[in-house]
């Protein structure tokens, strides 16, 4: 069967690996990272522009017709990890410029009409009240709108990662559920630092480097409290025999047995990025696209469940 899928807010491409050749356009405009996807998936016609700009109808003149359409908004409005996220559930979606991209899916959804979609966030994104405005919003586009709920780590990604996935049908994974690795399995293999892509030491400074001596496995150099007041931890040691915490995007790791910063490599493997696959841009932007990916391996299950959905429809 010949699938056409559409991502957008396609960042460095984790969700369009798991759907494959199947992904025909996508839409992304940071430059760094529409370098980074464009280099890893060279079939897909990119959108390098602001998604504001881009209309349904330049999009169906690339693909024909549009069978399935994924992507990933912002989450930064939405989840409680960012302290400045407003007060007011539904100003994160109405007011807030980044939550608004969120309509912005749903525009283009309304546009393309697929037979599927599947929009990936935070679970905050569908709490009250926002919940509701979301399945009133679909369905005037002549969608429903599932929550569906996943944590990432039940089917085989090694780092714990709890998501809901919105879509027109309920997302059912039952069969496809795989253990995942702890960390130490997870880094093994790699080859020495330097020889592989984006597999580069991260420099710190020497106060930092001498604190990160001193810690031992989960504890961390920083603690920051979130929108609801608790306490999170960042630049943890790693547990060798456990799973990896969320991976963030402004998330720095320590290594489990080595005195330094897990490489942008490393915490792709923990989020199941094939070595393969190359990110560019500044360190930073690097770490950026590897925590707010949709973990590949994960992907690639929904996927499966998307192509044979499309199967009985």
């Amino acid at each position: 069967m010949d699938v056409r899928i559409v991502d957008v807010f396609a960042g460095g491409g984790g969700f369009s690996l798991g759907f494959g050749e199947a992904v025909k356009v996508a839409i992304e405009n940071h430059p760094h990272v529409v370098r980074t996807y464009a280099y890893n998936l060279p079939w897909v016609h990119v959108f390098s522009e602001d998604v504001k700009k881009v209309d349904g109808k330049a999009v169906l003149e690339v693909v024909g017709e549009v069978d399935v359409v994924i992507g990933g908004p912002p989450c930064e409005p939405f989840t409680s990890m960012n302290r400045k996220r407003k007060k007011n559930p539904l100003d994160r979606l109405m007011s807030d410029a980044q939550g608004r991209l969120v309509l912005e899916f749903i525009r283009l959804v309304g546009e393309l009409k697929p037979k599927i979609y599947v929009m990936e966030n935070v679970p905050e994104l569908v709490e009250e009240p926002i919940g509701s405005f979301l399945k009133d919003f679909f369905k005037r586009i002549g969608y429903e709108a599932h929550f569906n709920f996943l944590e990432a780590h039940r089917y085989g990604v090694p780092s714990r990662r709890h998501r809901v996935f919105v879509s027109n049908v309920k997302i059912d994974l039952s069969g496809m559920e795989e253990k995942a690795k702890c960390v130490e399995e997870a880094l093994k293999g790699l080859p020495p630092l330097g020889e592989a892509p984006n597999h580069v030491l991260v420099k710190v400074g020497a106060v930092r480097q001498r604190k990160i001596m001193r810690l031992k496995w989960g504890e961390a150099l920083f603690n920051f409290r979130d929108a609801l007041n608790r306490v999170h931890k960042n630049w943890v040691r790693l547990h060798p025999k456990k799973l990896a915490l969320t991976i963030h995007g402004k998330s720095r790791f320590i290594h489990p047995y080595e005195d330094r910063l897990l490489t942008v490599r490393e915490q792709a493997r923990l989020m199941s990025f094939p070595d393969d696959h190359v990110f560019y841009g500044g360190i930073d932007t690097q770490f950026d696209q590897v925590g707010e990916a949709v973990p590949p391996l994960l992907a690639k299950k929904i996927a499966r469940f998307i192509f044979r959905k499309l199967d009985e429809l």
